[in-house]
């Protein structure tokens, strides 16, 4: 079995306008979704073997919540930063791990969630998670099937 984990990053702050868009921390309600979700996603049972996480501080961040609340190692990859949904789904599939969260941003989070859910997800709020499970183990077979169940959850 397959399972994929679609993180949007938390609330990021815009207070200071001379911070690059890379470098954006999370705003007081993110630092609060992060971890929450993060609980909340643990309890499912969900244990993904690896996190991919954008290298975006807002995204480290919100993927640190979830390693902390599943034991799952972070590996940072900088062409999640922005990256459209073919490389969100081929990145995750790269990774031939059977269980895979990656955290990133929108658009490519909410196009490629649409894509799973058969456009029942229309837009990945910020810390929304959405899961997709496969009932095969190859990677090549999955993404190019749909999903055998999906879930999604926001913080609100």
């Amino acid at each position: 079995m397959i399972r994929l984990a679609l993180v949007r990053h938390a609330k990021s702050d815009w207070g200071d306008p001379d911070l690059d868009d890379h470098d954006r921390p999370l705003n007081d309600r993110g630092a609060q979704d992060a971890p929450h979700m993060a609980r909340r996603f643990a309890e499912s049972g969900f244990r993904p073997d690896v996190i991919l996480s954008s290298t975006a501080r807002r995204a480290r961040t919100t993927a640190d919540a979830f390693a902390a609340a599943t034991g799952a190692r972070v590996t940072l990859q900088e062409r999640l930063y922005g990256a459209p949904a073919g490389l969100l789904l081929a990145a995750a599939a790269e990774t031939r791990a059977a269980s895979v969260m990656v955290v990133a941003h929108d658009p490519g989070l909410s196009v490629l969630a649409g894509r799973l859910s058969d456009g029942e997800i229309a837009h990945m709020t910020t810390c929304a998670v959405a899961t997709f499970t496969w009932s095969t183990d190859d990677w090549d077979v999955a993404t190019s099937l749909d999903a055998d169940d999906w879930t999604f959850e926001t913080p609100r």
